[in-house]
């Protein structure tokens, strides 16, 4: 083999083992996890929510309010829906000898509508304070850290054929709906969705985390079952979520809350 030919191999080969190396240092470094369980709501009342990851600590307030379709029963013009929280918890998740000191409820939802059918039931949150007499109250969507996987609820049902779903916007706007499942069981019960992967919550450019945010929960009612007078009840709303994000020279300048701190004044 000529000199010449021997070198252009040699260096053919070195490029190779460059090409696998940084493939591998790729996937490596996307294939890295930081799953966090967090309780967005404990549904107990209180409308202060905070949670920590990534050395930061964010606050949020909100209440939660209904919704509900066109069937739903009204007396007096005071209409169905009803909310409101009760002294009660699941006892596979808090037990029976609770600590008295912790504030423990559950949020209730009392449902009637005048005829079967495809009727829905809206549970979403809220701004504090919002919606005075004869307005509407002001939808707050609950900011998801990290990539959400999963999400679990437990949940009070009397045994009615009725469905629960997830609604979750991404980066784009775009609304997307979660099927948690049948809640027709007895008693409490934890339910749990996993986050399909075509849900986008990643982008090619910086910032690359494009975090969802959640919209709210829908209650249906199937089309043959009873709707005339129904309780349900919610307890503690949590989520895994990969919290892990690589970082880079300028990895600030990328960060959503610098960006408008460095360009509050424009």
């Amino acid at each position: 083999m000529k000199q010449g030919s021997f070198r252009a191999v040699r260096h053919a080969v070195f490029l190779l083992i460059m090409l696998i190396f940084t493939a591998s240092f790729v996937v490596g470094d996307t294939s890295i996890v930081d799953y966090r369980t967090i309780t967005l709501e404990a549904f107990n009342g209180d409308r202060s929510h905070e949670w920590s990851f990534g050395g930061k600590t964010y606050s949020y307030e909100y209440d939660w309010a209904l919704d509900a379709s066109k069937f739903a029963t009204s007396y007096n013009n005071d209409p169905f829906p009803k909310q409101t929280y009760v002294e009660a918890w699941p006892m596979q998740l808090y037990g029976v000898n609770r600590n008295m000191e912790e504030d423990l409820r559950s949020f209730g939802i009392w449902g009637k509508f005048d005829r079967r059918g495809y009727n829905w039931i809206d549970i979403y949150p809220i701004k504090p304070e919002s919606g005075g007499v004869g307005e509407s109250p002001e939808p707050f969507e609950i900011p998801i850290p990290g990539r959400i996987q999963s999400l679990d609820m437990w949940v009070w049902g009397s045994n009615l054929n009725y469905t629960l779903e997830a609604y979750f916007r991404d980066y784009n706007g775009v609304v997307h709906a979660v099927d948690m499942g049948t809640i027709a069981h007895t008693g409490w019960k934890n339910i749990s969705a996993k986050i399909p992967a075509s849900i986008a919550q990643s982008k090619r450019i910086l910032p690359h985390l494009a975090s969802l945010s959640f919209v709210k929960f829908r209650i249906w009612t199937a089309p043959l079952e009873r709707v005339d007078n129904f309780y349900i009840y919610f307890n503690q709303f949590k989520i895994l979520t990969d919290t892990f994000e690589t970082y880079f020279d300028g990895n600030d300048l990328a960060d959503p809350s610098r960006i408008q701190e460095f360009w509050a004044n424009y």
